[in-house]
């Protein structure tokens, strides 16, 4: 019994360090730790707020390692930031409003389209938008993908990353060290509320932090060595793992 114990840990660790990484290269990560931990026994409720705790900590250390080597766009994060959490508390106040089944079908099939435009060359990459994207596009933005996060959730961070990309017109190292500031303010406001409802299991979620720091750290290094070419694999594996589990869930095991 304590083998199995000691395996299922083991195990854990190898999904949050894995997440880490994801997550700091392009978003993603939680569609690795979340089933590894629901697979392990967790309830539903504890498992969402354990995997923030381990991601919370985790995106903080790959923001720091942005913020040092000066990829983080601040006009956007600032502009953006009030945008973001506006949507997220209308996203989870509309929710009853509409069918997560409708929604998480119509991303299924706009996945695909998603992992195009990644593929997609561009040649005019900027190292800050204009004024014109900055005060129209970023609160368009940040406004409809706060609303997804509150609303569904699965994939904000990529989608994050790719719309900063494709719309702002910033660089995908920029794009992914930029999002990790809307990534860790919404990490922030989650666990904050399953951590006063107790639903954050702090003893496993301290290895699993540091394991996830440690993922993130080593994947935001290779984000800043190999550059764009990281981030659109890295992309491309999240939207994979993403449309996999998306259809499963919707149109398998209904």
């Amino acid at each position: 019994m304590e083998h199995l114990e000691l395996v299922t840990t083991l195990l854990l660790l190898a999904a949050s360090f894995s997440a880490g990484f994801i997550d700091s290269i392009s978003g993603g990560g939680g569609l690795l730790l979340m089933p590894a931990l629901l697979v392990a026994g967790l309830p539903p409720q504890m498992t969402l707020g354990t995997n923030k705790f381990a991601s919370f900590f985790g995106t903080g250390i790959a923001f720091a390692n942005f913020i040092y080597n000066k990829k983080v766009v601040w006009s956007i994060a600032a502009v953006g930031l009030p945008f973001s959490l506006l949507g997220t508390y209308l996203g989870a106040k509309s929710i009853l409003l509409f069918s997560n089944d409708t929604i998480g079908k119509i991303i299924v099939f706009l996945l695909p389209l998603a992992m195009v435009v990644t593929l997609l060359p561009r040649q005019n990459q900027v190292l800050t938008p204009n004024r014109r994207s900055l005060f129209l596009k970023t609160p368009l933005v940040c406004l409809l993908l706060g609303f997804y996060d509150g609303f569904f959730g699965p994939g904000t961070g990529s989608f994050l990353i790719l719309a900063l990309y494709s719309l702002l017109g910033i660089g995908l190292v920029e794009a992914s060290a930029t999002a990790k500031a809307f990534n860790l303010a919404s990490n922030l406001g989650a666990l904050l509320v399953f951590f006063l409802d107790g639903k954050v299991l702090v003893l496993l979620g301290l290895p699993l932090a540091a394991a996830n720091i440690a993922g993130n750290y080593f994947g935001s290094r290779l984000v800043l060595s190999g550059g764009v070419n990281v981030v659109k694999r890295c992309l491309l594996v999240s939207f994979t793992l993403l449309i996999i589990s998306l259809f499963m869930k919707y149109f398998i095991f209904q």
